[in-house]
């Protein structure tokens, strides 16, 4: 075929539906990265022994993708410590793509939500100058004499708002399941359902469900920005056991989610000698089990 028949099918080309398969096998082709969460190493954040720069050289030393960090540790939200970080971790190939806050959506009044929705405006902001798309949030407890549909059209509300300004630095908030409102996989999609914003999904803990496991992980797999792994869950007595990862990033992978597995480790062996293994673990998993 000429130049000259080339063109003259354009218009046909452009008429012509595209193909559903090769659009299909994209939608659900996974692409898995891997994580440290700076949660793992609490102990030693607070009695600073751990840096949030040893994070950053960890994750070179055990060839980590990127950090989850974690940010009730920071020394403070200046730029003389949030600009050197993040110049450290771009300098050694490993995204900070990531920040874990604290918030509670669920507050009964509404000058105690205005607050919440500041506190997360200023995260956000944080989040800009490390250059992480993604904030995970909380949604908080149903507090008592509140019905958890009242609670929940809190949670909304606070969410919105904060969306609002979320997508004018492009950053993604990520509603994690965390007990609470968030206890079940049904009400946090209802949630990021209700605030119906593409700068809103969830934040999927697979250690934090307390009943059908699998099955609630799968369903919120859909609407996950961000993934925290742990090493243990509970099982349907309410006991620790190991967590079957091999099962949940097969999970996951199928699903045609794409971003990071953060270990978020919660275990009672030391996370110093308990991580680097975890990771190296993880690290095959993502790699087998990435199309």
């Amino acid at each position: 075929m000429n130049r000259r028949d080339v063109l003259k099918s354009m218009p046909l080309l452009a008429a012509a539906p595209l193909s559903a398969t090769p659009k299909e096998s994209l939608a659900k082709k996974s692409r898995l990265r891997t994580a440290i969460c700076a949660y793992s190493f609490r102990d030693a954040l607070k009695a600073g022994t751990m840096t949030y720069a040893d994070l950053v050289h960890m994750s070179v030393e055990h060839d980590v993708d990127g950090l989850d960090l974690t940010v009730y540790w920071f020394p403070n939200t200046t730029n003389d410590f949030l600009l050197p970080l993040r110049r450290l971790a771009y300098r050694n190939g490993v995204e900070i793509y990531s920040i874990s806050v604290r918030s509670e959506m669920t507050r009964r009044t509404p000058e105690l939500r205005d607050k919440e929705v500041a506190e997360v405006k200023k995260w956000i902001d944080v989040a800009e100058k490390l250059g992480a798309g993604h904030i995970r949030v909380f949604g908080g407890s149903v507090p008592k004499g509140t019905s958890e549909d009242v609670a929940a059209s809190w949670v909304v509300e606070v969410l919105k708002r904060s969306a609002e300004y979320a997508a004018t630095k492009g950053i993604i908030l990520g509603l994690e399941n965390h007990g609470g409102i968030t206890e079940r996989a049904e009400r946090i999609i209802d949630i990021v359902k209700k605030v119906d914003s593409p700068w809103v999904a969830i934040n999927l803990d697979t250690g934090n469900f307390n009943r059908n496991v699998f099955p609630q992980i799968e369903m919120c797999l859909p609407y996950a920005a961000n993934v925290q792994v742990k090493a243990e869950m509970r099982d349907e007595s309410g006991a620790r056991i190991r967590q079957d990862w091999d099962k949940v990033v097969q999970m996951i992978a199928k699903s045609g989610y794409k971003g990071y597995l953060a270990l978020e480790y919660e275990a009672k062996e030391d996370p110093a000698v308990a991580v680097p293994r975890m990771m190296k673990e993880l690290r095959a998993l993502t790699r087998k089990y990435s199309a």
